[in-house]
């Protein structure tokens, strides 16, 4: 059995983790942080405290298993969505009738399995206890329109699992036999907010995932709070500059994410959004030691196939080049050389969608990257401008498995 951890984000994990999951013997472990705050995720973590579980469930959804009997109930609970129109004390009671056993279906899911649908109830309530707590102390009513369902069982959980969000993941991890493990990267509740290269501030993520500008990143920082953009606006660049380099909460790598990277066979960084979903991970204190001190993983760089507003003007060793900046961004004592994170970097060549923004290989790039890359046709042709999963898995292992021969061969010389 090999183990093989990536590090991705929720909609970037769409075409890599399925294919890992379809190979015999290789157990999986996804690796994302939890600092979604759009839509209902946000108005999650502003009630209950917590971290965003959207892109968790986003993977955990990837790894239900099909053959479970309940399986489209499962589906249908990791899926579903509140309706635009829902009205709250409607959405109340219908839980309610759940929680205490009134009510056998939740949203029109039924479980076969007694276990699951226990557990399913203990969270709901939990979940509605604890909104009816915070809806009082703040005098805010919680809106259920577009919400997730998973959001609110996952604030159950984490309710009623002492506030960890880790323990929340794993509990639903165990529920529902997932195929594979799914470890957010860190436990502490931060908020993520970036500097424009133009000196204008994205202040949450959200902002920062549906930015439409051809401006560059300068930087993310994760910060204990938001920042209160009137203020702040007022002050100049220099000042807004030392308040974000003062201010940035170097998080630590859980404990379960250092021991499953140390025990790696294969490390993956997917490809994705990066200054939302994957830099974000990379500076978490911990981890890029973990990765480095791991001399016997296999380590690969999947390069993003298709431009977008967080990267713009990007080529392919920009890709790199960025994530090896910010994995020596945490507080690690310590600068990692790209060879000691890196065994290999794939880098898509193809252009089979007319209208899609292609990320260019650019050749001279890479000629002082001390890391080979394998350039190829890795897009799918039957979902044009993304990844064919499959063959990026295979070709993974393949060099996964040339790379181990040739090990094994400098053993016996």
């Amino acid at each position: 059995m090999l183990n093989v951890v990536v590090l991705n984000g929720g909609r970037g994990a769409a075409t890599l983790i399925p294919a890992l999951l379809a190979c015999q013997g290789l157990h999986v472990t996804s690796v994302i942080n939890a600092y979604d705050d759009g839509k209902s995720t946000g108005d999650i973590r502003r009630f209950f405290g917590m971290l965003g579980p959207s892109d968790i469930r986003k993977v955990q959804e990837l790894m239900l298993p099909p053959d479970n009997a309940d399986y489209q109930s499962n589906l249908h609970v990791f899926s579903y969505r509140f309706p635009m129109g829902s009205v709250h004390d409607d959405v109340l009671a219908d839980l309610g009738a759940f929680a205490n056993g009134s009510r056998e279906d939740l949203v029109g899911a039924n479980f076969t399995n007694g276990r699951v649908r226990s557990v399913l109830q203990s969270f709901v309530g939990e979940f509605l206890a604890g909104l009816n707590s915070i809806e009082q102390v703040i005098g805010e009513q919680f809106s259920f329109a577009d919400c997730s369902l998973m959001n609110c069982i996952y604030a159950g959980a984490f309710l009623k699992l002492n506030r960890n969000i880790e323990r929340a993941a794993l509990s639903m991890d165990r529920l529902f036999k997932l195929r594979g493990t799914v470890l957010p990267t860190s436990i502490e509740d931060k908020k993520l907010v970036a500097l424009q290269e133009n000196e204008q501030m994205l202040y949450r993520e959200a902002e920062i995932v549906e930015l439409r500008s051809n401006v560059r990143i300068e930087r993310i920082y994760l910060l204990d709070k938001l920042i209160d953009k009137r203020p702040f606006e007022k002050l100049s660049i220099k000042e807004k500059r030392y308040y974000l380099d003062k201010h940035c909460c170097y998080v630590a790598v859980s404990p379960m994410v250092r021991l499953a990277l140390r025990q790696a066979d294969i490390i993956i960084y997917a490809a994705g959004t990066q200054h939302s979903s994957l830099y974000p991970t990379y500076i978490a204190t911990g981890l890029t030691q973990s990765i480095a001190d791991n001399h016997s993983a296999y380590k690969v760089f999947v390069t993003n196939i298709g431009a977008d507003y967080e990267t713009p003007s990007y080529k392919a060793s920009d890709y790199i080049r960025g994530a090896h900046c910010y994995l020596n961004r945490s507080a690690d004592a310590r600068h990692y050389r790209m060879e000691e994170l890196f065994d290999v970097a794939l880098v898509n060549q193809s252009r089979l969608k007319a209208d899609e923004t292609y990320v260019e290989y650019d050749e001279i790039g890479f000629a002082d990257i001390a890391v080979p890359h394998v350039v190829d046709m890795f897009e799918s042709a039957t979902s044009l401008g993304k990844h064919d999963g499959a063959k990026v898995v295979r070709t993974i292992l393949e060099l996964y498995e040339a790379s181990s021969r040739l090990v094994r061969c400098d053993d016996l010389a």
